[in-house]
């Protein structure tokens, strides 16, 4: 054998064992160390904006596809706690697999593991949902907080709003 095919053949044997040799489409980009709950090949990096502390914690909680289960008491897949950081506070959580979700955050300030309510049953601690809908006439409809995640490593951004 020539030098060049001996040398061509020791290059693409370093590529394979390197990964190299895997088209770049076709790798699937490994996941934060931080992202929280059941691990599973797909997940979503969540900025949630504009929290007013470093306070407590951000909770980001995800439901699945289903109207009757979002909000509801025991309806959600998962909620993840993060240590709240004043503007932003980067978060990831796995998702089952590709999908249709809806995502909730609060900030909890106190960090007594729930959103906190007033005597009127009003959230008194900051709150968002997926795709940032109006909350200014109360909870938004359950069509307008669903996030398609088709892919691992999808971004969004959830913005508190605070009574």
């Amino acid at each position: 054998m020539s030098r060049s095919v001996l040398l061509r053949e020791g290059l693409a044997a370093l590529m394979v064992l390197a990964g190299s040799a895997v088209p770049a489409a076709a790798q699937v980009p490994a996941a934060a160390p931080a992202c929280q709950g059941p691990p599973s090949k797909v997940w979503i990096n969540i900025a949630v904006s504009e929290v007013r502390s470093g306070e407590g914690l951000v909770a980001v909680t995800l439901y699945s596809d289903d109207q009757g289960r979002f909000l509801a008491h025991h309806g959600s897949l998962y909620t993840g706690r993060f240590p709240a950081h004043q503007g932003t506070t980067q978060t990831c959580i796995y998702v089952p697999h590709p999908g249709v979700y809806a995502v909730a955050a609060y900030h909890d300030e106190n960090g007594n593991q729930k959103l906190d309510r007033g005597v009127t049953g009003l959230p008194t601690e900051g709150f968002g949902f997926s795709n940032n809908p109006s909350t200014f006439f109360g909870i938004p409809a359950f069509g307008s907080v669903r996030l398609n995640v088709p892919k691992p490593n999808l971004g969004t951004t959830i913005k508190l709003r605070y009574p």
